[in-house]
């Protein structure tokens, strides 16, 4: 394995600075030998086919090489780099620069790219025509009928599709508070016929606006009725427990068969309405708090 950490002498001091200037050398190592003159060793791939020029010798595309990156220009803001290769089949060197115009690179001095141009024709295909190239003549009549055309067509077509829409536009935004009052009419509407369909109420009915007032005065009618509901069950039930009491009861069990039954009815029936009437009490304040 590799190691990566670095070893300080015992005579380094920190004031001298790094490890790389205390020993003379670049961070870069080798790569930065011809820096002074702003070259940089960097590992180039041939972007193409060439031929080498001294030794006439076929170098294919994706060859790498040790080249000497130098910066030669500028077009407009983008830098032009040199690569000068030393050929790995001879002693001459070639060189190719970067075209930021064209977007491609450029054989310069010491080689010649391989010509690898694809004419269709010459291989049974069809030719690519330009559909972008160079107009021919223009014919005055035709740019005159072109144009009398797209008059009418803005004339006739156009101009009334536009203000159709600018008169949409101004029917729907002219005046907000009224459609928001619409909509909101709308939403009311249909939530009264919602609670008119749930309670079975006829659709001619007309319910009561809603506000703070009314809202608190069925608050107060609810919390009057079910006080006066807990009372009235309260004294049925001390009745009810004050004429049959569980020794009055065992007594007459014992003795009259016949009461005994009777008062298992009555309280049987009690038992009844107080259910039937608690079921339309909530009904009624169910109707009047979430209508």
């Amino acid at each position: 394995m590799q190691g990566f950490n670095k070893y300080y002498p015992p005579d380094y001091d920190p004031s001298q600075g790094g490890l790389n200037k205390l020993r003379g050398k670049h961070a870069l190592g080798d790569r930065a030998r011809k820096l002074d003159q702003g070259i940089l060793i960097t590992r180039f791939e041939l972007p193409f086919n060439i031929w080498c020029g001294t030794c006439n010798n076929h170098i294919g595309m994706g060859v790498r090489y040790n080249a000497e990156k130098k910066k030669i220009g500028n077009y407009y803001s983008t830098p032009i780099y040199s690569f000068r290769c030393k050929c790995h089949l001879c002693d001459g060197w070639f060189e190719i620069q970067t075209d930021p115009k064209s977007t491609r690179y450029v054989v310069v001095s010491g080689a010649r790219q391989k010509d690898e141009d694809w004419d269709p024709e010459e291989n049974g295909g069809f030719a690519v025509h330009d559909t972008e190239g160079k107009a021919g003549p223009a014919d005055p009549i035709a740019e005159l009928e072109k144009t009398t055309n797209a008059q009418i067509n803005l004339k006739n077509v156009q101009i009334p599709r536009l203000e159709s829409l600018q008169h949409a536009s101004e029917r729907y935004n002219g005046d907000p508070y009224s459609l928001s009052s619409k909509k909101v009419e709308q939403l009311k509407r249909k939530a009264d016929d919602q609670l008119k369909g749930r309670y079975g109420l006829p659709a001619t009915l007309r319910l009561l606006e809603e506000d703070e007032k009314a809202a608190n005065e069925a608050k107060d009618e609810w919390a009057k009725a079910r006080r006066d509901f807990l009372d009235e069950e309260n004294s049925k039930r001390r009745r009810l427990g004050a004429s049959h009491s569980p020794f009055i009861s065992s007594s007459r069990n014992s003795s009259n068969p016949l009461g005994s039954l009777k008062a298992r009815i009555l309280q049987n029936t009690a038992r009844q309405s107080s259910a039937v009437k608690n079921v339309v009490t909530f009904l009624y304040f169910d109707f009047i708090f979430y209508r």
